[in-house]
């Protein structure tokens, strides 16, 4: 799709990655609002779901091994990523499974509801406006914008296609903070300066390029292709660590028999067994 060019500031760019030490603001909690490494904050989801699933499982209390298996982290790092929210576990008996999920939950803003926009109604656009899961987790699609006037007035998932000059007023009208950027890699910088323009300071963007944002708007980068381009890594490394060991094994020549003399009494000689 395109859109009119507006421009905002271009500070940094969404692709920089912050390291794990750098800290971000704490929301609150029993820790007091200390600052929370940004590392952890992205796994605070991870247990989030964790929790959920142990929950529906109807599991009421849990330990951090088995909090941490669930999670796919280790167990001492999931105590240190907890550690930022407060002191919620029991010694001997572990974590109140409901009760820690709504610390995390509240922690991480998601007990509350919070507005999207999704901008580029293509094949993504179309199967994210249809993902059930964004609102059982606290996101509430509340427009879909296409600059294709073709497309304009079709029902997805129960909302009317609306066209990207509507953007200022949907922003406005449902106090829009996050937008979802679902065009091709050469208008998803201009929708992005319309997005932050209109007030929105938080972009998710599935775009394949690096947006420039202001200070004081978050980007998160979601590319299919680059997590498929590391998972072929990986895939070659296996392949060619599979044919070192079969090479190192055929240099290796077969495999030494040791044999045994074995005496005869009859013939009082020895035979080779």
């Amino acid at each position: 799709m395109s859109a009119g060019r507006r421009t905002a500031p271009q500070v940094r760019a969404s692709g920089a990655s912050t390291p794990e030490s750098a800290p971000l603001p704490g929301t609150g909690g029993a820790a007091g609002g200390a600052a929370i490494p940004e590392a952890t904050v992205a796994r605070l989801p991870v247990y989030l779901r964790a929790l959920t699933a142990l929950a529906d499982a109807g599991t009421t209390t849990c330990s951090s091994e088995e909090l941490a298996a669930a999670a796919g982290v280790n167990s001492a790092k999931l105590r240190k990523d907890l550690s930022y929210l407060g002191s919620y576990g029991t010694r001997g008996v572990g974590y109140d499974v409901e009760y820690l999920r709504y610390q995390i939950a509240r922690e991480i803003g998601v007990t509350q509801d919070w507005p999207v926009v999704i901008v580029g109604i293509g094949n993504l656009g179309h199967a994210l406006a249809n993902y059930s899961g964004f609102r059982s987790r606290g996101f509430r699609v509340v427009a879909l914008l296409d600059a294709a006037e073709a497309r304009q007035g079709e029902q997805v998932a129960g909302l009317p296609i609306r066209g990207f000059d509507d953007l200022e007023a949907v922003v406005a009208e449902h106090g829009v903070a996050i937008g979802v950027v679902a065009t091709p890699a050469d208008a998803a910088q201009q929708v992005c300066d319309r997005l932050v323009a209109a007030g929105v300071t938080s972009i998710l963007n599935f775009a394949p390029t690096v947006l420039a944002v202001p200070a004081g708007v978050d980007v998160r980068k979601v590319d299919l292709s680059i997590e498929l381009q590391i998972l072929a890594f990986h895939e070659q490394r296996k392949a060619q660590q599979a044919l070192g060991q079969i090479v190192d094994g055929a240099a290796a020549g077969p495999a030494e028999v040791e044999v045994e003399a074995v005496p005869v009494p009859d013939a009082g000689k020895a035979v080779i067994a």
